[in-house]
């Protein structure tokens, strides 16, 4: 039997641009002779809907999904098997199954739940779903299928040392002896997640010696990136087919014939730069939008985020304003136009400089009552709030959206403004310390020079008073990145963190101690692209009003 995996970006909600799309790659597969295409998980409707799944007429409008997708694919001489949220109510409460849909010449022939519902990080699917009991086996011109979709398969208690669920619901369909099992996902992208996927499928593959094939959904909806990275992988573990990373495709596999191809190698710069490309283009342009402003400082974290856009969306629809201050220096200014004629967009100066001294004269009445004067911190977060209302002015005028351009570290320890380097619409690197920015940067470099030279060697600046250093409020970010990376991502204590990377521990929980204090900041930033394990996102939730020792 010829298999076909298709991997397709679905829109959440786009019930008429999803089912296009799985026409048009059913219709490939069957031109090439699959007789069965295989979709990726909640296709239908797009994953995650998140709340949608409580509303009644959204679940009515999958069911109408699943027949319209039956019609209009009757004539097509492959077989469907796609993800689908469907009604289902029980005495939980619960309106909705999460289920894998078999169709077959206009005819359902199988409708399975899914039974492992995650609820943890960015996953709330018990929220919605109600779980399967059971499972069964499908059979399709006499070949046994065992389905599964997603989590189904990531409790296998040869491959995990710990698990999350006490049945594991492949093993239950293995004592049935199928011929092949099919997993549908939508499994989101972080750092390490598609060697770990591949090696998970192939000891599933080799323990239970049956052909794998694994669908997952590709594209960026919201803060979540679907990397796609589908494979197949023969009876003995061994992949014999692996499709693109963070694109659309399609490939044909007859286990029969397919020979085993060696295992992708993964560079985590290139798959980071793909996967924030990806998740900015598919933000903007499912959000309705064509164009970006982002506000170049002549730093490395904008200009970064000015490549990312001008490679998302074509730099005829990146707009990047200089906006200088009193302090700004003149070797910023020329950097972030040498950059943006290096992309090919538009760049434009706005000097605050004279608004700066009209906001300090206005507001000195007020302070002089006080006995105050305009100074330290106040004049310091006065200047990017005056660059937010820039930017947001001109998002209204322009039909845009603003990028934020803070990167994880700032966002980690509050290095931020609120109501102003803060402002926009998505936080495209707020998911990178700064280590990684730079890294990623010089990776961009690689071929020809893109970020100015002088951009990566000047010492990190947020230039709001004279010759201001980031190295006058922060460690340096090789002993500050550590520190983050332990505490947000693998919440480490102050003290094994101290241990591990050999710093001073008062200076480690002076830092918790910061992080700690700065969640009303990011409860009020943008939405932040995930591409590590624990993100600043709805995959950490921590109250703000807290007391806490470190």
């Amino acid at each position: 039997m010829k298999i076909a995996l298709a991997q397709i970006n679905p829109t959440v909600g786009d019930f008429r641009g999803n089912i296009a799309k799985i026409i048009d790659f059913s219709t490939r597969a069957a031109a090439q002779g699959a007789r069965l295409t295989v979709f990726s998980e909640l296709v239908l409707c797009g994953y995650p809907p998140a709340d949608f799944l409580e509303k009644p007429s959204f679940l009515a409008r999958c069911r109408e999904a699943v027949n319209e997708l039956a019609e209009a694919s009757k004539d097509i001489p492959t077989a469907l098997l796609v993800g689908a949220a469907l009604p289902f109510e029980n005495q939980t409460g619960k309106r909705a199954a999460n289920a894998a849909i078999l169709l077959d010449n206009g005819r359902i022939l199988l409708e399975q739940h899914k039974r492992l519902l995650p609820f943890y990080d960015v996953f709330d699917e018990q929220r919605y779903f109600v779980p399967a009991s059971r499972q069964q086996i499908i059979e399709l011109d006499g070949f046994r299928l065992a389905i599964t979709i997603c989590e189904d398969a990531w409790n296998d208690k040869h491959f995990w040392p710990r698990r999350n669920y006490s049945i594991d619901p492949v093993e239950e369909l293995m004592r049935e002896r199928p011929g092949l099992l099919l997993n549908l996902s939508a499994s989101p992208y972080w750092h390490g997640k598609l060697d770990i996927r591949r090696k998970m499928l192939s000891a599933i593959a080799a323990t239970h010696q049956v052909p794998v094939v694994f669908v997952n959904q590709v594209g960026g909806n919201d803060s979540l990136i679907f990397d796609g990275s589908s494979m197949a992988i023969n009876a003995a573990g061994e992949p014999v087919a692996q499709l693109n990373s963070f694109g659309e495709d399609l490939s044909i596999v007859d286990f029969a014939t397919a020979r085993p191809i060696p295992a992708p190698a993964v560079n985590e710069d290139e798959a980071t730069w793909n996967a924030l490309v990806l998740g900015t283009r598919d933000y903007v342009r499912k959000c309705g939008f064509k164009r970006v402003l982002v506000g170049l400082s002549g730093g490395i974290d904008s200009a970064l985020v000015a490549a990312i856009a001008a490679a998302a969306l074509g730099p005829e629809f990146v707009l990047a304003i200089g906006m200088p201050s009193p302090y700004s220096s003149e070797g910023s200014i020329t950097d972030s136009s040498t950059l943006a004629k290096n992309l090919g967009i538009r760049f434009e100066l706005i000097s605050i400089a004279d608004t700066y001294r009209q906001f300090s004269s206005a507001l000195a009445p007020l302070f002089t009552a006080e006995g105050r004067s305009l100074s330290g911190l106040t004049a310091e977060n006065l200047q990017p709030r005056i660059r937010g209302t820039i930017l947001m002015a001109a998002s209204n005028q322009f039909n845009a959206l603003v990028l934020t351009t803070g990167n994880k570290s700032e966002m980690a320890v509050g290095y931020c403004t609120l109501y102003g380097d803060m402002v926009g619409a998505l936080a495209v690197i707020g998911d990178l310390v700064k280590t990684r920015v730079y890294s990623l940067c010089h990776w961009l470099n690689r071929e020809r020079e893109i970020i100015p030279q002088s951009i990566l060697t000047k010492p990190p600046s947020a230039e709001l008073r004279p010759d201001q250093k980031d190295t006058d409020s922060l460690p340096p970010y090789e002993i500050l990145d550590p520190i983050v990376e332990a505490y947000v991502e693998r919440y480490e204590a102050p003290e094994q963190i101290a241990t591990a990377n050999n710093i001073p521990l008062d200076l480690v929980r002076q830092f918790v101690r910061l992080i700690e204090r700065s969640e009303y900041k990011r409860q009020q930033a943008a939405p932040v692209l995930k591409i590590t394990a624990k993100s600043f996102g709805t995959g950490r939730r921590f109250p703000i009003a807290v007391k806490v020792e470190v």
